[in-house]
C-alpha cells in the first residue's frame, strides 16, 4: 500500500538523523531511514521532497539499506510505458531492530578498539624492558 501522507521533519526526526550518522550512518542513508521509519511505502519523489535529498542521493542510500535487508524496492511502469519506472520504497524490518543492528556493530567495533588498545599497552611494556 502506498503512504504518500505528508512527512514533515520535526526537531525530533533530525535529531534522530544526526544521532544515526553518529553510529556511523552516511547522512542520506540516515535520512532516507528516517523518511521510511513511519511510513508503509513512499514514492521516490516523496523521499526526495520531504528531506531535500536528489534524486541520485535517494538512489545511492537505497542501495547499502537494501543490501543490510532493511529496505524494500518496487518498481511500477508508468501508465504510458515511456521514461524510466517510478519506485516506491519501505522498511522491511522495524525501526527498533535497525537501532539493534547499529548497536551490535558499534559494540563489536568498540571491543575490538578496546582489545588493540590492550595489545599496544602490553607491546608498549615489551619494549620497554
Amino acid at each position: 500500500m502506498i503512504d504518500d501522507s505528508p512527512v514533515n521533519f520535526t526537531d525530533k526526526e533530525y535529531s534522530v538523523i544526526d544521532m544515526l550518522q553518529s553510529l556511523g550512518l552516511p547522512r542520506t542513508e540516515a535520512t532516507a531511514i528516517v523518511c521510511l521509519k513511519d511510513c508503509r511505502e513512499l514514492r521516490s519523489l516523496h523521499i526526495e521532497l520531504v528531506s531535500g535529498l536528489r534524486q541520485p542521493e535517494v538512489s545511492v542510500a537505497m542501495r547499502p539499506l537494501k543490501n543490510r535487508g532493511w529496505v524494500d524496492e518496487r518498481p511500477e511502469k508508468k501508465n504510458k510505458g515511456k521514461g524510466r519506472p517510478v519506485k516506491y520504497y519501505q522498511l522491511t524490518v522495524p525501526f527498533t531492530q535497525i537501532v539493534q543492528a547499529l548497536e551490535e556493530e558499534f559494540l563489536k567495533d568498540n571491543t575490538e578498539k578496546v582489545i588493540a588498545l590492550r595489545r599496544l599497552r602490553e607491546l608498549e611494556t615489551l619494549l620497554q624492558n
